[in-house]
């Protein structure tokens, strides 16, 4: 395997500068590493100034600075573009600006905040851009395009575009580290590249497809990401690939008109699966809904993660264990912090043996995950009766008629909010 690199010119004038994290095994607690990461940053080189395009995470300024030393003074640095403020991008600009006093420090909107607060103790001077602003460096232009939530609110994407090089932050991106830098050189790092999308952009999926409609149009010959390999081989197949993973796909199999429920439950002895068939049952009485019916027994969350990103509403069926729901809904439930259910529809139901808690702590959560619960839980004592099949079958008639906008309203007492808010 090759060694660290000196500065690395990816087109004339612009250099690689950046740092290599190879022992790196976890990155923000919620990722892992196998192969490290890379901070990238760059410096592109016009004929009135020199940009510097991100920094590096703090520990590793010393590789970056002797790269940086490599290919510019830094009398001649006149601007500094940070496309996303968190640390392992910044660290080292405090002390580029202390050796490059001249220099302007280019941000988002959105980022000023985020500055202050990252960089404590030392005022610093900056200008705010959004999309269409740009930086004459002569014979080399930057175009600034705000693409927030990809995936802090403060980033942006900078383009070169006489070029044609898309400095795109953590877009496209992922934490992989091969010295040799090129995706035509390094190792396989297509597992890293959908791992990253999955966990970082993938919650931002609505914003994502917002951002490809500013780039897809722009004739790029090479993305330079803040992490892993420098995309110079056919670089808008991961343009296309993004495009791929956003863009929702159950729309195509039960049409645009139609609501999806999904009905997930466990069962111990059989008595919350009868109650999750009454849900399936009731619900489908509703035109324009399909509902789907799923055994957690059966599989792990990752597929059913996938479902529920597209569906409208979600039930959830489970035993009352030791006061609590069963393990595997929680696992599903957590889960979904990687992807947007905000306002979808919830529910529970379930049986249970003595105290029945389950269904209360399904429901708290799903509110906590910003699901809309408008129909109480059907709780069971063991095996549930006729009428609480019937309860279940009401509730999933319900789910279906809110999806549909079907439902008919009713006026609420005090007493009966009163009354539920003491269940």
């Amino acid at each position: 395997m090759k060694s660290a690199p000196d500065a690395v010119e990816i087109a004339p004038g612009t250099h690689w500068i950046g740092a290599l994290d190879p022992g790196l095994r976890e990155f923000d607690i919620i990722l892992k590493t196998a192969n490290g990461t890379t901070y990238n940053s760059y410096c592109v080189r016009g004929s009135s100034g020199v940009a510097i395009i991100d920094t590096v995470k703090l520990s590793h300024a010393g590789e970056f600075f002797a790269r940086l030393e490599q290919v510019a003074r830094y009398d001649e640095i006149s601007t500094i573009v940070l496309n996303h403020l968190e640390p392992d991008h910044s660290g080292a600009l405090p002390e580029l600006m202390r050796r490059a006093p001249q220099a302007k420090l280019y941000i988002s909107t959105k980022a000023q905040l985020m500055l202050k607060a990252l960089v404590k103790d030392t005022e610093l001077d900056y200008t705010v851009v959004q999309t269409g602003d740009t930086v004459d460096l002569g014979e080399r232009t930057l175009h600034f395009f705000s693409t927030p939530f990809l995936h802090w609110p403060d980033t942006q994407c900078t383009l070169v575009e006489e070029q044609g090089i898309l400095f795109s932050g953590d877009v496209f991106g992922c934490h992989f580290c091969d010295a040799r830098l090129f995706n035509d050189q390094v190792g396989d790092f297509r597992f890293s590249f959908e791992y990253y999308y999955q966990h970082i952009m993938r919650p931002f999926r609505e914003h994502v497809l917002e951002a490809l409609e500013l780039l897809e149009p722009l004739a790029l010959k090479l993305i330079a990401p803040a992490h892993g390999p420098i995309l110079r081989d056919v670089p808008q197949s991961y343009v296309q690939r993004y495009r791929q993973l956003a863009s929702p796909l159950l729309a195509n199999e039960v049409g645009a008109d139609n609501k999806s429920l999904l009905v997930f439950y466990i069962s111990s002895y059989g008595n919350t699966a009868r109650m999750a068939q009454a849900v399936a049952e009731g619900a489908e009485t509703v035109s324009g809904v399909r509902v789907s019916l799923y055994d957690l027994q059966a599989m792990g969350d990752l597929p059913f993660v996938d479902l529920i990103e597209e569906a409208d509403g979600i039930a959830f069926g489970s035993p009352t264990i030791n006061g609590d729901a069963v393990k595997p809904v929680w696992d599903l439930l957590s889960s979904l912090v990687a992807i947007k259910v905000r306002d979808k529809l919830g529910a529970a139901f379930g049986s249970y043996g003595w105290s029945g808690e389950a269904i209360n702590m399904i429901e708290d959560r799903l509110r906590g995950l910003k699901l809309r619960v408008p129909i109480k839980g059907v709780r069971a004592r063991l095996i549930p009766t006729d009428e609480e099949l019937g309860k279940c079958h009401d509730l999933g008639k319900q789910l279906a008629q809110h999806l549909t906008g079907t439902v008919d309203r009713r006026v609420i007492s005090m007493s009966e909010l009163l009354a539920s808010s003491h269940v």
